[in-house]
C-alpha cells in the first residue's frame, strides 16, 4: 500500500500491535511522533498498571525509544471520564449493556488524539486496529474489514465519520496478528510477545466493569427481584448493572437446569431468567443514532448483513430506514441475545455501511413495508 508520506502520530498504547503499526509508518518513509494516551490514574495493581498507567507507558517509550523516534504522553482522563465511563454507567443503570471501545474510538483516538496531533503539525494519525481504510469514487472515505477475520476490529469503528478517516491509517489491516508477533520479533521490539490487553481500560480482575464504574461515580445500585420465565420470584439481585441479556453465569440462583437472562426491567429494577435458550432468540431489532459511511440516496430499505456482537459471525438481514438515525432490523434467522446498548454494524461484504445503537430486540419475524430494496456495492 502507498502512502502519502510526512508527519504523522502514531497512538502506541505499549503493545505489540500499536508498535508494529509505528514501525512499518516509519519503514514507509513517514515521520512518525508516538504518542501514549493517559485514560486513567495509574494505581497500584497489576492490572491498572499495565493498560494506560505506568506499565504501558514504559512499554510504549521503549519501543518507541527502539525506533528513535520522539514520544509523548496525552492526558486523555479528562474526556474519556465525560465521554466512555459515565455514559457507560448510565447505560448500565437503565439495564443495558454499552460499548465502551465504539465511544472510546470516535471520542478519544479520533477526537482528542486527532485534535492534539494539529497541534504537532500532523495531519494524520495511525492506530494498532486491524481494520482497513478504502475510498469511494464520490470521495468519501469508508472502513473495510481486517484481513485477518479473528482480529477484525472495524465493529469497533462505525461511528467515526468520514472526515476524520479520511485523516487515519491502520497500517496491521492487511495483516494477521500472527505476522505481526513475527515482524515484533524480527524487528527486536521488547514487546513482541506481550499478551493481550484487550478491554484492560474498562475492568480489572477484581471487579466486573459495570461494579468498577457505579463504585468510580459513587452510585447506589439498584436491588431487586429475580424471577422466572413463568413470574415466580426467585430472589433478590444486588443491582442491574450486574446483568446482560443472554448472561449464564453469576445470576446468583439455581434452576436446577442452565439459565439465561431473558430480560432487564429498569423501572422495576427486575431481572427475568429463562431455561430455554430459545426464548433468548430475536428476528430482529430497532436501532437509534444510526450514522452511515454508504447510502444511496433515497435509499429506504436494503439487503446487507448485520454484526450485534463483536467476534460474531454477520447475518443476513434487510435493514429499514424508519425516520432519520432510526432503523428496523429484520434478520434472515434468529440471532440469540441481541442486547440494547450494544452496536448494530452494517456491512457489504467487507465494507463497513455503517451503524446505530440497539434500542431493542425484535421477537417475532414480519414482513418490511414495500419499497426500494438494494444490496450496497
Amino acid at each position: 500500500m502507498i502512502w502519502p508520506k510526512g508527519r504523522i502520530v502514531a497512538a502506541m498504547s505499549g503493545g505489540v500491535d500499536s508498535s508494529v503499526a509505528a514501525a512499518l509508518l516509519l519503514r514507509e518513509g513517514f515521520e512518525v511522533i508516538g504518542i501514549t494516551l493517559q485514560l486513567q490514574t495509574c494505581g497500584e495493581t497489576p492490572q491498572e498498571q499495565s493498560c494506560c498507567g505506568a506499565e504501558g507507558v514504559a512499554q510504549a517509550r521503549a519501543a518507541a525509544d527502539h525506533l528513535g523516534i520522539p514520544h509523548h504522553v496525552l492526558d486523555c482522563r479528562g474526556v474519556f471520564e465525560q465521554t466512555v465511563l459515565l455514559p457507560s454507567w448510565e447505560e448500565y443503570r437503565r439495564g443495558r449493556t454499552p460499548n465502551p471501545c465504539v465511544l472510546c474510538n470516535r471520542e478519544v483516538k479520533f477526537g482528542a488524539l486527532l485534535e492534539y496531533a494539529k497541534t504537532l503539525g500532523a495531519h494524520q494519525i495511525a492506530t494498532g486496529h486491524y481494520a482497513r481504510i478504502g475510498g469511494g469514487k464520490d470521495g468519501r472515505t469508508y472502513i473495510l474489514r481486517g484481513a485477518d477475520p479473528r482480529k477484525d476490529q472495524s465493529y469497533f469503528l462505525f461511528s467515526v465519520n468520514s472526515d476524520k478517516l479520511s485523516r487515519a491509517l491502520f497500517p496491521l489491516g492487511g495483516y494477521t496478528k500472527e505476522t505481526v508477533r513475527t515482524m515484533a520479533r524480527r524487528m527486536g521490539l521488547g514487546n513482541a510477545d506481550r499478551a493481550e490487553s484487550q478491554d484492560a481500560c474498562f475492568s480489572t480482575r477484581e471487579t466486573a466493569y459495570a461494579e468498577t464504574l457505579r463504585r468510580r461515580f459513587n452510585q447506589g445500585a439498584a436491588p431487586g427481584p429475580i424471577f422466572d420465565q413463568t413470574g415466580r420470584r426467585l430472589g433478590e439481585h444486588e443491582g442491574i448493572h450486574l446483568f446482560t441479556i443472554g448472561q449464564r453465569r453469576g445470576i446468583g440462583v439455581t434452576l436446577g437446569a442452565p439459565a439465561w437472562v431473558e430480560s432487564i426491567d429498569p423501572d422495576r429494577s427486575a431481572v427475568f431468567l429463562t431455561t430455554s435458550k430459545e426464548r433468548l432468540a430475536a428476528w430482529g431489532l430497532i436501532a437509534t443514532g444510526v450514522s452511515w459511511h454508504a447510502l444511496p440516496a433515497g435509499l429506504k430499505r436494503l439487503r446487507c448483513s448485520v454484526q450485534v456482537r463483536y467476534n460474531q459471525a454477520p447475518v443476513a438481514a434487510t435493514v429499514e430506514q424508519q425516520e432519520p438515525g432510526t432503523v428496523r432490523v429484520r434478520f434472515d434467522h434468529p440471532v440469540t441475545a441481541v442486547c440494547p446498548g450494544q452496536a448494530a454494524v452494517f456491512y457489504s461484504g467487507p465494507r463497513l455501511l455503517g451503524g446505530g445503537w440497539i434500542h431493542r430486540a425484535l421477537s417475532e419475524s414480519a414482513p418490511t413495508a414495500g419499497g426500494t430494496e438494494e444490496v450496497v456495492k
